[in-house]
């Protein structure tokens, strides 16, 4: 028996913002004095090393459970699916829903649960819960429905990463530009066919890595105390993440028993362009290779950070050919890796 997708599916949100938009922002570091330079100059750096030209935004009248809902019906219906018939709906972010113009983020309850109501599932067997494992959560979602089918105890299992991380940034932080919001699903089934997941890894790194990534207060210093904002150590991340992705993805394909050779993609998390490039050419020089052409699809230039949304939406568009020179055939060997708070680092290696 493998475990093999069946379905994907998507929400990329309507709100279009270009890096022109951060032209008028005041952006400050973190003692509260003024960036230095004019913003053009930093909103060109910016490009230069995220890869970022444009970022999507929600509307004001949804928020993270509405779009996770969106990108599982797309989902569902991709996989041609009776909804009834699911056994784990795994909903994996970071902020729970955050309404337009709050500061409180709303997480009961469970997000899975609010997707099961308004996806109108009757079944009480289908269990919902949520995953809170930073960027790296679809995966981990992908990681634990695996296991539930393995163990017998499911047969079908939605995993959803949603995200709306333009409710929980700060204006005055340059980190602001990165992010983005998002939503991407996955139908996962028990099968008779070969391939589906065949290796997993994943690695919690915190006893000195652990608030890399948090939440704080605004670089504003008239900003009201009590509120909070991402945050992250950018250099720091950056670091962590060359030197830890690669060996995590190397284990991984290692432990599936396939050769380098036979990887057609790797669906990396859209984190920071310059980033994963350096994390794909160290993964491939630990065998001594240069990375194939086309071999890392990306979307950060046009969809931003939209956190654990990044995999699953880039791996939906891909699956259903809506990324030029990008495309599966049946039998493909894929790496799915992703990297995040916590810190959190895991990958798959998957057959399509």
């Amino acid at each position: 028996m493998s475990c093999k997708i069946t379905g994907t599916g998507s929400y990329i949100p309507s709100v279009v913002t270009k890096n022109d938009h951060f032209q008028q922002h005041e952006f400050l570091n973190s003692d509260g004095s003024l960036f230095p330079g004019d913003n053009e100059a930093t909103i060109q750096k910016f490009k230069a090393i995220t890869g970022i030209e444009e970022r999507r935004y929600i509307n004001d009248k949804l928020n993270t459970s509405d779009i996770a809902v969106i990108a599982a019906e797309d989902a569902i219906k991709n996989a041609g699916i009776d909804k009834e018939t699911l056994d784990y709906i795994i909903v994996a972010h970071n902020y729970g829903d955050v309404k337009a113009g709050c500061i409180q983020s709303d997480t009961v309850p469970s997000l899975a649960t609010r997707v099961k109501s308004k996806l109108r599932i009757k079944n009480p067997k289908c269990v919902g819960y949520d995953v809170l494992f930073g960027c790296p959560g679809w995966i981990e979602g992908m990681i634990q429905a695996n296991a539930f089918i393995k163990a017998g105890i499911a047969k079908k299992c939605l995993v959803i990463g949603a995200e709306a991380l333009s409710r929980v940034v700060d204006k005055h932080d340059r980190d602001s530009m990165i992010f983005s919001d998002g939503a991407g699903a996955t139908i996962l089934e028990a099968s008779s066919e070969e391939g589906g997941i065949l290796s997993h890894q994943t690695a919690t790194f915190s006893f000195q890595e652990a608030e890399y990534i948090y939440f704080g207060k605004s670089n504003h210093s008239e900003a009201p105390e009590d509120v909070r904002y991402i945050k992250m150590n950018g250099r720091k991340i950056y670091e962590f993440a060359l030197v830890n992705v690669p060996k995590a993805m190397k284990e991984c394909l290692e432990q599936s028993g396939k050769n380098i050779e036979e990887v057609k993609k790797i669906f990396i998390h859209q984190a920071n362009k310059k980033m994963d490039d350096e994390i794909i050419k160290r993964f491939y020089r630990q065998y001594k290779m240069a990375p194939p052409e086309n071999v890392m699809p990306m979307t950060i230039q046009e969809l931003g950070n939209s956190s654990v949304a990044t995999v699953p939406t880039l791996f939906d568009l891909v699956n259903k050919g809506k990324i030029a020179d990008q495309h599966l055939e049946k039998g493909d060997i894929v790496i799915f890796a992703s990297v995040g708070a916590g810190m959190n680092i895991n990958a798959i290696t998957y057959q399509v």
